[in-house]
Order: structure tokens, then C-alpha cells, then sequence
């Protein structure tokens, strides 16, 4: 298990590669070209700077978070292959590069949904929250401005303002693409990508859908543990594999998150472990790391990863603003430095106990 921090880039992250270094047991980042264009390829030039600068901080690019797929591969448009072509071409720069896993998403629209992006906990700290009746009384085109004022100055991803001008455009071209049309759609982009994946050793981990039951009427296909092994056997091969995120995968508490791992054995490459509290089955607030602040066994799922013998990148997730910190929400330093270091402790303390 490799522990890491997600990292936005100079340019667009409050936290420093030199922060990140301190944090012991950290090993890397998890990092990605925050200004390219979805579906543009990327720049050679460009990933070799981003990692000449990662490894001056005495750190390494552990993986791309994401390469994001462009909405004319998840719909299936006439001219997919073109933007198909741009990626193999992305990834066949990161494989010469050395970096060997790729986290992306294949979701309509909104790469993540939260309904609040700083509610305020009991001890003061603010956290991302999710009400689903705060949803359903929304215009899909105004979710953004009813949470840009939360933003702290920051770009979100998935979230970025070009984008969101385009929200009643993007509904449309999807208004036809039901849950199979996507689902082929993902194959045929999966099927297409795999020689270079197979060639770089290049470990593919699509994120699931977060939440987990369609928003505002678009289409999901990884929000449970079938639908997930029906992706992983539709192109079974090693390289497609899962982001096993545990504050996406458990915003549904129908989701068994332990048995899930367990039945991914092999094919989690990735894994973002958080918690959540649920204040009823569709409304939710991202709590600390410490089991005991949320709802998630963190031990269970810590040791079900080991069990299954994870060797992949890990990171802690959304982090809670905390200590008067003003960053990217979910993405400052100082909560999710405390998450790296318990989870690197239950995994110390299964690992020692094992080896009794």
C-alpha cells in the first residue's frame, strides 16, 4: 500500500508539495493537468514539468486523478474515435513517463454532487453534505451558483464554471442515453484504450458514482457491486479495474462495502477511504477519518484491503475545513494529513497483528 495526497497543481492547490512531504508515510501524489480541456490531448512537455517539479520535492506522481473522458466518448457520438485517439495518445505519454495508474469517471454532466459544500458541524469544523430534497427542489442549471459562494475562491473539479454555463446544453445530449447506451459506450471507449494499457502497464480505475442512484434523471452504471463486476467482466482485463472509493460507493447504504472489496479482489488498483454520517438514508455529511465520527467501520474496511492483499495507491478523502483553514473544499491540508496518518495506523496495526 502506497500512501498519497491528491494534488491540484501549483498553480490551482492551496496545499504545497512540501507540506504533502511532511506528512510521514506519504510517498506521492496523486495529481493531474487541471487546466487541459477534456478530450484535448495532453502535453508531453507539460507532464514532464509536472513531474520534474513533484520529484524535486522528494515526492512521486503515484497517479493521474483524472485524464477525464469527454462527453462525446460517453455518448457515443459520430466523432468519439477522434477524442478515443487523443487519450491513447495521453496515456502513451504518462506510460513513457513511468506513471502507471489512471483514475476517471463516466458520469452524465456533474463528475460528483454534493447539495452544501460547508455545513457546519457541531465542533465548528465544515464539511460537504448531500440532501436529496435540496435536489429535488433545484433547476439542475443552478446547483452551481447555489454553491460557488462555498467555493473559497477555488475551481472544483468537475465543477469548473465554463462547464457549468453549459449545464441545459449537456442535458440535452443526454437526454436520449440511457443506462445500456452508457454502459456500451464505456465498453467500446474501454476496449479501445486497452492494447496501450496492456503495452505501459497502465492500471485504468474508474470512480463510481457519486452518489449512488441517479440525480436529476441522468443515467448511472457503477453504483453497485453488479454493476461493477458486469464492467470488470465485459472487458476482463486486468488493467480495467476499480477506484474503490468508500464515500461514493457508501453513500448507498444498500452497498455492503467490506463484501464489495472482497469481491474486487484483484481489481482495485485505487482506493479513496473516507467516512460519512447519515442523518436519514439520502442526506449525508462527510465526517472525519475516526469511525467513531461517522457511520463506516474505517477498521473493516482498512483490514478487508489488506486481507485481499491491496498493493495499490490510497489516499485519504474529503477532509473536513478545520483549525480556521481556507482551501478547495474537502481538499485542504490539515484534516486529510490526519486521515493518511489513521489510516496508516490501522493498517500498521492489522499488519503487526498478522504477523504475530
Amino acid at each position: 500500500m502506497d500512501m498519497t495526497l491528491r494534488w491540484f497543481g501549483s498553480k490551482f492547490d492551496s496545499v504545497t508539495l512540501s507540506q504533502i512531504r511532511q506528512i510521514p508515510g506519504v510517498k506521492g501524489v496523486i495529481t493531474t493537468l487541471y487546466d487541459t480541456v477534456p478530450g484535448e490531448e495532453w502535453n508531453k512537455e507539460e507532464i514532464r514539468s509536472l513531474k520534474k517539479e513533484v520529484e524535486d520535492s522528494g515526492l512521486k506522481i503515484l497517479g493521474i486523478e483524472s485524464v477525464n473522458v469527454c462527453d462525446a466518448i460517453k455518448v457515443g457520438a459520430s466523432d468519439r474515435d477522434k477524442y478515443i485517439d487523443n487519450y491513447i495518445k495521453t496515456l502513451t505519454y504518462l506510460g513513457e513517463e513511468d506513471i502507471h495508474t489512471v483514475c476517471y469517471n463516466f458520469m452524465p454532466v456533474f463528475d460528483w454532487t454534493r447539495t452544501e459544500l460547508a455545513r457546519v458541524r457541531e465542533d465548528g469544523s465544515t464539511v460537504m453534505a448531500y440532501t436529496q430534497d435540496a435536489v429535488d427542489k433545484i433547476n439542475p442549471s443552478e446547483m452551481f451558483n447555489s454553491l460557488k459562494s462555498d467555493c473559497n475562491g477555488f475551481v472544483l473539479p468537475g465543477w469548473e464554471p465554463e462547464r457549468m454555463a453549459q449545464v441545459k446544453e449537456l442535458f440535452e445530449i443526454y437526454k436520449d442515453i440511457d443506462a445500456d447506451k452508457l454502459f456500451d459506450n464505456l465498453v467500446y471507449f474501454l476496449k479501445a484504450i486497452m492494447p496501450v494499457c496492456d503495452k505501459y502497464d497502465i492500471k485504468m480505475a474508474i470512480h463510481p458514482d457519486d452518489p449512488a442512484w441517479s440525480v436529476f434523471g441522468l443515467s448511472r452504471i457503477v453504483t453497485n457491486k453488479d454493476q461493477i463486476l458486469k464492467l470488470l467482466n465485459a472487458v476482463d482485463n486486468v488493467h480495467n479495474g476499480i477506484t474503490f472509493c468508500t464515500g461514493s460507493y457508501g453513500t448507498s447504504l444498500n452497498n455492503d462495502i467490506v463484501d464489495t472489496i472482497h469481491a474486487l479482489k484483484g481489481r482495485i488498483h485505487f482506493a479513496h477511504v473516507r467516512n460519512l454520517k447519515f442523518i436519514t438514508p439520502t442526506n449525508f455529511e462527510e465526517a472525519a477519518h475516526l469511525s467513531s465520527d461517522g457511520d463506516f467501520d474505517m477498521y473493516a474496511i482498512m483490514k478487508a484491503l489488506y486481507d485481499i492483499g491491496f498493493e495499490g495507491i490510497i489516499r485519504p478523502d474529503h477532509g473536513r475545513m478545520i483549525w480556521g483553514e481556507k482551501a478547495m473544499p474537502g481538499y485542504g491540508l490539515y484534516d486529510r494529513a490526519l486521515g493518511a496518518m489513521y489510516l496508516q495506523g490501522l493498517w500498521e496495526a492489522i499488519d503487526k497483528n498478522k504477523k504475530q
